[in-house]
């Protein structure tokens, strides 16, 4: 407990510094500090040079390696911190200007005069091309007195004028046509087509009765008096479930952790160490350790997390952001751990 509040304290004054906390080196020291996670927790959890980190937090970039393997550092220890690994990316790079491509100082050779042929002899050879021109646009300007007495005059010839032929006899009258058989109406099928009126050649016609414009239609009253129909409302979307964790299906064990506020969670295995989840679990959010021996827990807030073996609660690990460290992960070895531990 009395490590937990040094821890605490140490945050507070990186915190209070002026210009740390505004830095995104001095955002990640805070928050690791907040966790109780020192410099080599976190590298033993990353596989990070304890060196790089210190770098990263004071902002010494002539101690860190190419900038494309830096970033990447950045974004894990911000991730691993449960920060926005992107905006703390960017806000390193922005400070440090690492990663910023530079344009290059282009320097263009300066030309050689050259000798060349002298302006009096390019005035001459101007001129002399321009006369050209206008005597050849002056010679073709004027086609018909230049041209007449070239081209030779057409000679004359004799035109022959031949009398029109004597006009056509007139036509005969075309014969009257003979009087149609009057149709017969089909007794089957009758026609839906009226029958064409047939009108006398010269007036007066008869006139057929006058076409009377249809009413207007009115509107409805009953339907302009009616209610609108009421629509029912939406219903609100539903907010996500907390996100779940860790194993699933046959592989999934018994123990199961729970958050119940902002707690930094690492589950590796005892003997090649490696790393299977590391994480900052947020309030509501699970993990559910695989099934199989070896498993070790290390968190930095205890207060915060509630664990569960075969859906019984065990009791508390210990206060707020009090650090537990390499606990078994064993049903029955988690129990007995838990149970020794000091209250």
């Amino acid at each position: 407990m009395h490590q937990s509040g040094q821890t605490i304290l140490a945050a507070e004054d990186a915190a209070r510094t002026p210009g740390m906390a505004s830095s995104s080196g001095g955002l990640l020291r805070a928050t690791r500090l907040r966790h109780g996670l020192s410099i080599a927790d976190v590298a033993a959890a990353l596989r990070i040079r304890k060196e790089y980190l210190e770098a990263i937090e004071s902002g010494h970039t002539e101690r860190l390696p190419a900038p494309a393997y830096t970033l990447g550092y950045v974004r894990s220890y911000a991730a691993a911190l449960g920060l926005d690994q992107d905006e703390i990316a960017r806000r390193f790079r922005s400070e440090t200007g690492m990663g910023q491509a530079r344009k290059p100082d282009l320097t263009f050779p300066a030309p050689v005069p050259e000798r060349g042929v002298p302006a009096g002899a390019l005035v001459l050879v101007g001129l002399v091309l321009a006369a050209g021109l206008y005597a050849g646009w002056y010679w073709l300007a004027e086609p018909g007195q230049k041209l007449a007495g070239v081209i030779p005059p057409a000679p004359e010839r004799s035109v022959r004028v031949e009398s029109a032929p004597p006009p056509l006899p007139p036509a005969p009258p075309p014969a009257a046509p003979a009087p149609a058989a009057p149709a017969t109406v089909a007794a089957q099928t009758p026609s839906l087509t009226p029958p064409p009126v047939l009108l006398p050649a010269e007036g007066p016609w008869p006139t057929g009765p006058a076409v009377t414009a249809l009413p207007a239609r009115r509107p409805d009253p009953s339907a302009a008096n009616a209610a609108p129909v009421a629509v029912p409302p939406a219903d609100p979307p539903a907010a996500d479930p907390p996100a779940t964790y860790g194993a699933n299906g046959v592989e999934a064990g018994k123990v199961l952790l729970r958050a119940r506020a902002d707690t930094w969670v690492q589950v590796r295995e005892r003997g090649s160490g490696t790393v299977l989840f590391n994480r900052v679990l947020r309030p509501g959010e699970t993990y559910r350790a695989p099934d199989r021996p070896g498993l070790l827990l290390t968190t930095g807030n205890a207060g915060g997390l509630e664990i569960l073996v075969g859906g019984d609660p065990l009791p508390a690990l210990g206060g707020n952001g009090v650090v537990r460290r390499d606990l078994p992960l064993e049903p029955e070895a988690l129990r007995q751990a838990v149970a020794a531990l000091p209250r």
